[in-house]
């Protein structure tokens, strides 16, 4: 009888580890819940009774439906819409200017923040109470979305307006940290703070830095609140979220393209095409007086990881709401396709920088101009171009420890 009693105790002591281990394994297969989701779920009552702004764009979704769509379907009452870089629903190109305007689905009014207000204003915020921010971000300093959000931070604080933040992944992953701090000299609309290209932060994590290291101007620090993410972790990289891949902008079609795009932005401070009206943007990479040969082209594979790299002919074109006039329209370019084969091996920062140095000695009339060093934040690269410095310390180890106290998520 007692063998009988210790028999069963083991059969349902091993079932519940049994049906832990399923949960474990269930639990790892579920998408991240974005903040967006975790707002609909749990929050959505503290939002009654107020009148509700909304700064987003494209990528502000749960499932296939925008979050605006989503928020007045529930009757929470939004008054006002905000639009950074591309639009609200993600009608304009790279750095086409955006008009204020009105919600064609909805009528609600569009206040542009990417045109000569880049900035909210207290008309704008005349019937707002509280503002909703909410984008995908690629973790780039470049990237103006965390600069419309410093400044978002800033009208907060001066006209007493809360601001949550939906957070999303950072599609790179939460611990790549790559390429120069920002000196203050080259501060712009594509690099208002002091941390590197790669910041390896999520959007909530960064505006609580910037609020916490006093990057912004304020009296009074603003209200401020991220809505966290459930399910995220710092060594994700965008496919382990789950979640599906809507384009952050026209040009970032995919994940391979954004993952690649932290080093081969760099391009766009150079005569060469980064690829913009192709299918393949920051993928195709070169221009028209463009030459090198296969052994070339070897010599610099062997110095990449994680990529592969061909030597392809490429014409860019013209293509509404992706690429007006892009370099070299109506050209034949010669120059590189980039394929990404392992992104764990993959430095995307090191590996542009290595391209775009091989394609500015293989282009005789290829130059740089100011714009680079605003996306580098310093004139180090050209150290990079000129091949007398290609193996940086880029000293990222200060930043680490200086972030480490707005981290939200191990």
């Amino acid at each position: 009888m007692f063998h009988k009693v210790i028999l069963v105790f083991i059969a349902v002591v091993s079932g519940f580890i049994f049906m832990q281990c399923d949960a474990a394994v269930d639990r790892q297969n579920q998408p991240v819940m974005t903040g967006a989701e975790v707002l609909i779920e749990y929050h959505l009552d503290e939002l009654e009774e107020l009148r509700v702004g909304l700064v987003m764009n494209p990528t502000a979704r749960i499932g296939e439906t925008h979050m605006l769509d989503t928020l007045l379907a529930r009757e929470v009452n939004v008054t006002a819409l905000f639009a950074p870089e591309h639009g609200f629903r993600g009608e304009a190109g790279a750095g086409e200017r955006i008009e204020d305007g009105v919600d064609q689905a909805t009528g609600l009014p569009v206040f542009s923040l990417y045109g000569e207000t880049r900035k909210p204003t207290e008309e704008m915020l005349y019937e707002v109470d509280i503002l909703l921010f909410d984008m995908q971000d690629v973790g780039a300093r470049f990237y103006t979305y965390n600069a419309t959000l410093g400044l978002v931070l800033e009208a907060a604080a001066e006209h007493d307006v809360p601001v949550w933040v939906l957070d999303r992944p950072n599609p790179i992953g939460g611990e790549y940290i790559s390429g120069w701090i920002l000196e203050p000299e080259f501060e712009s609309f594509v690099g208002m703070y002091p941390i590197p290209v790669a910041h390896g932060m999520t959007l909530g994590e960064l505006g609580g830095m910037v609020i916490g290291e006093n990057w912004i101007d304020f009296e009074y620090p603003p209200d401020y609140r991220v809505i966290e993410m459930k399910g995220w972790q710092r060594e994700m990289l965008w496919p382990e979220t789950g979640l599906e891949w809507f384009p952050p902008s026209p040009n970032l079609p995919t994940f391979e393209h954004a993952y690649v795009y932290l080093g081969t932005c760099f391009i766009e401070g150079t005569t060469l095409s980064e690829g913009r009206g192709t299918d393949n943007p920051f993928l195709l990479l070169g221009s028209p007086g463009t030459e090198f040969d296969e052994f070339d082209l070897e010599q610099l594979q062997a110095d990449l990881l994680g990529i592969e790299i061909e030597k392809v002919q490429f014409t860019p074109e013209s293509i509404p709401g992706k690429a007006l006039n892009p370099k070299h329209e109506g050209e034949e370019c010669t120059g590189i396709r980039i394929r990404v084969t392992d992104y764990d091996y993959l430095d995307p920062v090191d590996a542009g920088l290595r391209i775009m140095a091989f394609l500015m000695r293989h282009s005789p009339d290829a130059e740089t101009n100011d714009f680079l060093y605003r996306l580098a934040g310093t004139k180090e690269i050209d150290q990079f171009i000129n091949g007398s410095n290609i193996y940086w310390d880029f000293n990222t180890e200060p930043f680490k420890g200086q972030r480490q106290a707005y981290l939200l998520y191990d």
